[in-house]
């Protein structure tokens, strides 16, 4: 009896970890459905394009353009949920208004609240800019306006044109142009301009129901959308003489461009970890010159440069132990300002010279060869110190110079022969600064293109008259000058052993033959120097030779808006930007001085 028991408790053992585990084994499959559909259920549907189309009008209640309005409240009905998107920004109603009308989304609809003070025989222009978006996608309904007149016509003038950038000639889309009557010409105010539009994607623009008046007109490209000119960072087109419009009027043509700022600023001024002190400005200082006040041995032996654009300066030192340095910087020899610079006494600077070269390609071609650029100047070079391996054994019939007309250059020459591999040693103190920087070690793997890919080009430049042109010769994508020549006459300029690749031609009408483009200015009214683009792609050939004809036009005959351009031949070409020095080198860092002028 007692093994009967024990039998049935053990078989009834085993069934309960049979229905266990078959209970486990439903759960996990549960769980897993779950999650599964779980999953299923987030997953966003893939394919098909994104909903770009903006909302639609179904029904406006008054309806658009009604004369002897009355009614205090206006319903737009639209065919999607819609949103108002910076509304204090993109509404405005013309003429102004002393209450501003209130705008209220219902589901699909969108409600206008208008003040109680609407003049007689009045047409008013409410205008929505970008500010009508659907909810899901917050694609605008751009220039939506809702007319309406208080009396018994409604003003049906209308005003085109396009606008453009002044330097590369290209259209400027989606920037807002203001039309402002001359009586309350605010574009340097506080208060918006409350007749505006947007130009489309080709740079056009239309004002329409405008009423008989005296108006300035402007482009504007800006920020923070608040319709003012009041940032040296936005851009501004305009017309120097006002428009008188009593009749429809089409083709206006606005170009856009950056001042230069009337009051000078020191933007930047710090000592940088390696004890260069860097300066920036923002404008060009002409003929700038930079004097130490406060300490006349820093002064006597300090090495100044200044970029390009003369918006920038940088002051080596001997020495960085002083508290404050007061520098002055002038003008054609007039004290401009004077910048006061601080140092804490616990500040330590890596007086090294960070050297960085022309091999970003990993590539070296017999035209240029090697050329190291150093973020400080350079007093001489080690040539025992530089190493240059040609298939692992070592050659020692390379030249380096450095370059007279920039004293942080030198030059690396070499007879390069193709299928070899390079590589180029710097051992530490390669390089000598003026104040005893050294030059850090480091190395460069390269070869030789024997691609040969350079070519010469004559360009055959018929002025119409004697007037100054800056010629330059450009990359196709208008952002990259290759080279500039000034002329005030009809010539040949040569172009030797250049880079093949695809470039064109942009020539500057040089009025005031200050050797630069120059911008224009709205307080003067006047406009930036005209720019003129060869409508046609050259493609400079390896080992070719040949010649171009450009015929300048006349300055008052140029029409200036963009022109569909021709398939260029195509060249692989690789890129291989100019550095500065002062990007991170691949050497962080070879007794020679500078070669002396033939």
């Amino acid at each position: 009896m007692r093994y009967n028991i024990k039998k049935y408790e053990n078989g009834l053992n085993r069934l309960k970890i049979s229905l266990n585990q078959i209970l486990c084994f439903l759960m996990f499959l549960f769980i897993m459905s779950a999650f599964i559909s779980g999953c299923a259920s987030m997953q966003q549907p893939s394919g098909g394009p994104r909903d770009s189309i903006p909302p639609k009008i179904v029904k406006e209640t008054p309806a658009n353009l009604t004369k002897n309005f009355t009614t205090r409240e206006i319903e737009i009905e639209f065919d999607e949920y819609v949103k108002l998107n910076n509304e204090f920004t993109e509404f405005s109603i013309s003429p102004d208004v002393d209450a501003t009308p209130e705008l209220r989304i219902k589901k699909k609809s969108l409600f206008i609240k208008l003040p109680d003070t609407l003049a007689e025989n009045t047409t008013y222009s409410l205008n929505f800019g970008k500010g009508l978006v659907d909810v899901n996608e917050s694609n605008p309904l751009l220039n939506y306006s809702y007319v309406f007149s208080t009396g018994d016509e409604i003003d049906s003038l209308t005003l085109s044109g396009n606008v453009i950038s002044s330097y590369i000639l290209e259209p400027e889309k989606d920037i807002v142009v203001l039309l402002i009557p001359i009586k309350q010409d605010s574009i340097f105010g506080k208060r918006k301009a409350n007749i505006f539009t947007r130009t489309d994607s080709s740079g056009n623009f239309q004002f329409k129901n405008l009423s008989e008046n005296t108006y300035r007109i402007y482009a504007l490209k800006e920020n923070n959308n608040d319709r003012i000119y009041n940032s040296p960072d936005e851009e501004i087109g305009f017309l120097k003489d006002s428009i008188v419009l009593d009749k429809n009027i089409s083709g206006i043509k606005l170009s856009t461009f950056k001042e230069i700022p009337a009051d000078f600023r020191v933007m930047e001024r710090k000592i940088e970890p390696t004890g260069r002190i860097l300066l920036s400005f923002n404008k060009p200082v002409a003929d700038p010159s930079l004097r130490i006040l406060n300490n006349t041995r820093l002064d006597e032996n300090k090495i100044t440069e200044f970029t390009k654009m003369r918006d920038s300066a940088f002051i080596w030192l001997p020495e960085l132990t002083f508290d404050t340095l007061e520098v002055e910087l002038s003008q054609n020899s007039i004290p401009l300002d004077t910048i006061l610079l601080r140092r804490n006494k616990n500040d330590k600077y890596e007086r090294a010279i960070l050297i960085s070269d022309n091999l970003s390609t990993q590539r070296v071609d017999a035209i240029k060869n090697v050329v190291f650029t150093a973020a400080a100047p350079i007093e001489s070079a080690d040539i025992s110190k530089i190493k240059l391996l040609e298939d692992t054994i070592r050659v020692n019939n390379f030249q380096l110079t450095l370059d007279n007309n920039n004293q942080r250059k030198a030059n690396l020459t070499y007879r390069w022969r193709p299928r070899r591999t390079y590589l180029l040693e710097l051992e530490e103190g390669a390089f000598i600064g003026h104040f005893g920087e050294k030059s850090q070690a480091g190395q460069r793997k390269f070869t030789f293109d024997d691609t040969e890919n350079y070519g010469d080009i004559i360009l055959n430049v018929q002025l119409p008259d004697s007037n100054n042109y800056i010629i330059e010769l450009i990359k196709e994508d208008k952002t990259q000058v290759a080279t500039v020549h000034t002329i005030n006459s009809s010539q040949k300029i040569s172009y030797k052993q250049f880079p093949g690749g695809n470039y064109s031609v942009r020539v500057i009408y040089d009025d005031n033959a200050n050797q630069i483009w120059d911008t224009g200015n709205l307080a003067e009214k006047r406009q930036p120097e005209q720019l003129w683009y060869w409508n046609k792609i050259i493609t400079i050939r390896p080992n070719w030779e040949q010649e171009e004809i450009v015929t300048v036009p006349a300055k008052g005959t140029i029409n200036n808006l963009p022109q569909p351009k021709p398939e260029p031949d195509i060249i692989e070409e690789e890129t291989n930007p100019e550095n500065n020095g002062t990007e991170e080198p691949f050497i962080k860092s070879g007794t020679i001085t500078p070669k002396e002028d033939e």
